[in-house]
């Protein structure tokens, strides 16, 4: 276990998440497979091409999910009860094959639930693409790529069980 428990969460403490994944083809194939998605935006070359961005994009319900996946060790990892909540979830740029995401959460609010016992978290999580270059339409260095709010119920120590 290496997630923190409500104690542990400072707010106004950023965490830079130290995992790091390139988003392949594959999983972009099979996350839109999974949940049925099958949106040619995603999924067809040929369509793609003829948009404003000139290649398929990575499903954004994946780069959530992904941006949530990378988090957990060092936030919530065997530490939470249950998340409650994502909010204010926005996709500013767009993530394409082969990019590779970096993810960080900040600490905004925290407090005890009523009877004392867990203690509610919200963070805000950002995902950046990292290791652009001049080649790239998006600039130079990273952009951030997707944001949400991720509420948690988090486990204080003295009452894990």
């Amino acid at each position: 276990m290496t997630g923190l428990y409500y104690e542990e969460f400072e707010v106004g403490e950023t965490i830079e998440h130290e995992r790091r994944r390139t988003v392949s083809e594959s999983d972009n194939q099979r996350f839109c497979d999974m949940t049925m998605n099958q949106q040619p935006l995603h999924l067809d070359e040929s369509f793609a091409s003829d948009t404003q961005f000139g290649q398929r994009l990575v499903n954004g319900i994946y780069t959530l999910a992904l941006a949530v996946g990378v988090s957990i060790p060092e936030t919530t990892d065997g530490t939470i009860v249950a998340n409650l909540s994502y909010d204010e979830v926005e996709h500013p740029a767009p993530v394409f094959h082969g990019d590779t995401l970096r993810v960080q959460s900040t600490v905004t609010d925290k407090r005890e639930t009523s009877d004392g016992e867990r203690g509610v978290v919200t963070m805000h999580v950002e995902a950046f693409v990292v290791d652009l270059d001049d080649d790239d339409d998006r600039g130079d260095g990273e952009v951030l790529v997707c944001e949400f709010d991720r509420t948690v119920l988090s486990l204080k120590r003295e009452h894990d069980d």
